[in-house]
């Protein structure tokens, strides 16, 4: 059984040419979603998913109708193909029933998964040559050594720890991860040794 896909990103977009086009290849039954945003909210997607059975061909009119991300594409189509169901993208040529379709999508896959290891590949070498400068990845700290320096005078000098966190811009769990309670104390029972 052939089981068309159709989908338009905006009410204002018509289904009918795709709709043609999937009755004219001979999809026996057609599901459609419109404006629908990432895949997980496409109900027609999921439906025709449902009814897809083992021998069963699922069918698009183009490849960008399922998605403009090659990965999720690629691991749409191996999903398909662990439960035995084709894969036909009428406009792209695209028949993974044939020796050539498969070829194409194997071919698709191992150049995404070969794109994936560049990247991995370059953010490492990125983050060498960052250390290796003196930079550290990752964001930047909120609490600076000079703000260590006034939080801890700030509460020896018996300032709320509340109002310490917002004189420097930080927040308290900030604060009491920098200063730990047993320092706070310290700290306190310093002062109050002081003043007695």
């Amino acid at each position: 059984m052939l089981i068309g896909y159709a989908r338009v990103s905006t009410q204002e977009q018509n289904l009918d040419l795709q709709q043609q086009t999937l009755q004219n290849s001979g999809c026996n039954k057609i599901f459609v979603d419109k404006a629908s945003g990432s895949r997980s909210a496409r109900p027609g997607l999921e439906k025709s998913m449902e009814q897809l059975r083992e021998g069963d061909t699922f069918v698009v009119w183009k490849l960008d109708r399922l998605g403009r991300n090659i990965k999720d594409l690629i691991d749409f189509v191996k999903e398909l193909e662990i439960k035995k169901i084709q894969f036909k993208s009428l406009t792209d040529n695209i028949d993974t029933s044939t020796p050539s379709g498969r070829f194409f999508f194997h071919t698709m896959a191992a150049l995404a998964q070969m794109e994936r290891e560049l990247i991995v590949e370059r953010t490492k070498a990125g983050l060498k040559a960052a250390k290796e400068r003196g930079r550290i990845g990752g964001r930047k700290r909120r609490m600076t050594a000079n703000k260590l320096e006034s939080a801890k005078k700030l509460l020896f000098s018996g300032t709320p720890p509340k109002d310490v966190a917002a004189s420097l811009g930080i927040s308290i769990p900030t604060l009491y991860r920098w200063l730990p309670a047993s320092s706070r104390i310290e700290n306190t029972s310093i002062f109050s040794e002081n003043n007695l």
